[in-house]
């Protein structure tokens, strides 16, 4: 059984950082699959964050996020990260790990396992 953990998530003022850390367990080896992020604000859809390939670990992002957020990965550490930076309020949002079934993931069809969701408040 495959687990994704996240951790690092927390309230922090516009402008300010957060790391995320996405955790893996269980299932086979972790560098053979592609990650990603998304996030989930309230009242509104799961939408894409950004995402990794599994090799050579070519990055994407959602342009709302491009420029500040930085994803990579660890394969050593089985852990996927999200580096966010000049956080603005509109960030806030439950942020989600997501492991890709086969292809690049884009959307959450692409998606065959979910972590359990870090919050993420960003105060004006």
């Amino acid at each position: 059984q495959v687990t994704l953990v996240e951790s690092g998530g927390g309230l922090v003022q516009a402008g300010g950082s957060l790391r995320l850390s996405c955790a893996a367990s269980g299932g086979p080896a972790f560098r053979w699959y592609h990650m990603g992020w998304f996030r989930q604000a309230p009242g509104k859809e799961r939408e894409f964050v950004a995402g990794i390939s599994w090799s050579p670990g070519n990055t994407y992002y959602a342009d709302s996020v491009k420029g500040r957020f930085t994803i990579s990965r660890d394969n050593a550490k089985i852990t996927v990260y999200l580096q966010m930076n000049t956080l603005k309020p509109e960030d806030t949002a439950v942020y989600y790990c997501a492991r890709g079934r086969a292809t690049l993931i884009r959307t959450q069809s692409d998606v065959d396992y979910w972590g359990q969701g870090t919050q993420v408040t960003v105060s004006s």
